[in-house]
């Protein structure tokens, strides 16, 4: 076998990173996961995940860790209402009874970051994921790198994985391509204990998620197991709009007064989400990658997931595709197909570049038409055919 003696670095501990060294130690392959959180018990941010049949719920599949996702994932998760501007639902599929299930081409099982997190740690072997692990560079040794870590010793890893993020410090070593700026802007709120705090909100969308639309502009929000409840407003934006923008996000009153001048034309019970959040407001300007990245491929260091490929998510496959690239390189690199490491990277990048690049693509346009004018009837077309 290829990794064969071979010990792997894996840097970056998301649900990309963490299949991969899933999939290696099936194989028994030695692999660790140098992650910057402190430790397990970090709070895991972001918006719940629902999984595709053919990318996320495949590399679990492939990882035998299906029948633990279906007792952490949250039927009904999925369930959407689409509303505008005036708070009108214009569409739900509450009511519907789906017939679909595990198997499904079109089933997309929602689960929280934290619990897909915490079930792919617990299948590794104990002490894979090393904590506390800020990157901060790496350099040449042998065949391999040595990895320099903040304020701990340096490690040396014979193949070098990134799975450190859309900031990703590793991406440079592989190629110069930078992701270019989408023109969206979503600005990420988050209210602990809705059925308390937002209890309008918290009944609307009744454990699914909401997606409004109207004036050129969205407000996304999702339901977490937790009690807790995520949302985004998501507009056109300049790169920099957080720095001109004068604006304190932490600053609940600030962002209210922003939200109701810039959002005018919405009802006042959208108001309800800026005026029970917690005080910290994130903006994130929203990155895509060149559709023709390409570079040569190195027969010790690749990457996956937002690292290799960051994309918008209004296609709802950015975690699907790094849990993808998992499966498939873990495939590339375990086959005796190959004479070399390299010849099994090129292998997995080629086909990772052209499938990421589609995908991107397709996000870049759903981007454009959720912030277009006539975006309510575009996304009522597009929900009443699916």
């Amino acid at each position: 076998m290829l990794l064969q003696n071979k010990t792997i670095a894996i840097v970056g501990g998301g649900p990309g990173g963490l299949t991969l060294a899933r999939l290696l130690q099936m194989k028994d392959v030695h692999v660790n996961v140098y992650e910057r959180d402190f430790d397990k018990n970090a709070r895991v941010q972001g918006s719940p995940l629902d999984l595709h049949d053919e990318s996320g719920l495949a590399a679990l599949r492939e990882a035998n860790l299906l029948e633990a996702f279906k007792k952490h994932y949250r039927p009904g998760a999925d369930k959407m209402i689409v509303m505008d501007e005036t708070a009108t639902i214009r569409y739900s599929d509450h009511e519907t009874i789906s017939i679909e299930d595990f198997g499904s081409e079109h089933f997309r099982p929602e689960i929280d970051r934290g619990p897909l997190r915490n079930m792919l740690l617990e299948s590794l072997n104990e002490n894979t994921v090393i904590w506390n692990r800020h990157f901060l560079s790496m350099e040449k040794q042998e065949d391999g790198w040595l990895l320099h870590f903040k304020n701990t010793e340096s490690v040396y890893a014979d193949i070098v994985i990134a799975a450190d993020g859309a900031n990703s410090k590793i991406r440079p070593y592989i190629t110069d391509f930078k992701a270019f700026y989408s023109g969206i802007l979503m600005l990420e709120g988050n209210i602990y204990d809705s059925e308390k705090s937002a209890s309008k909100m918290h009944a609307l969308i009744n454990g699914g998620k909401i997606m409004a639309f109207g004036n050129n502009k969205n407000i996304l929000m999702g339901q977490k197991g937790n009690g807790e409840l995520g949302f985004y407003a998501s507009f056109k934006a300049t790169e920099n709009w957080a720095a001109t923008s004068g604006l304190d996000f932490t600053n609940k009153v600030q962002i209210l007064h922003w939200f109701k001048k810039e959002y005018a034309e919405w009802s006042s019970i959208w108001g309800e989400l800026f005026e029970t959040a917690e005080s910290l407001f994130i903006p994130r300007p929203i990155y895509c990658i060149p559709f023709n990245q390409h570079w040569e491929s190195l027969p010790n260091l690749t990457m996956l997931g937002d690292a290799a490929h960051v994309m918008p998510p209004f296609a709802g496959e950015g975690v699907n595709m790094a849990m993808l690239d998992a499966l498939e390189l873990s495939i590339c690199l375990t086959s005796n197909t190959y004479p070399a490491v390299k010849d099994a990277i090129e292998t997995y990048e080629i086909a990772m570049r052209k499938r990421a690049a589609t995908i991107a693509k397709e996000s870049i346009e759903n981007g454009e038409r959720m912030h277009c004018k006539d975006a309510i009837n575009i996304m009522l077309d597009f929900f009443s055919n699916h």
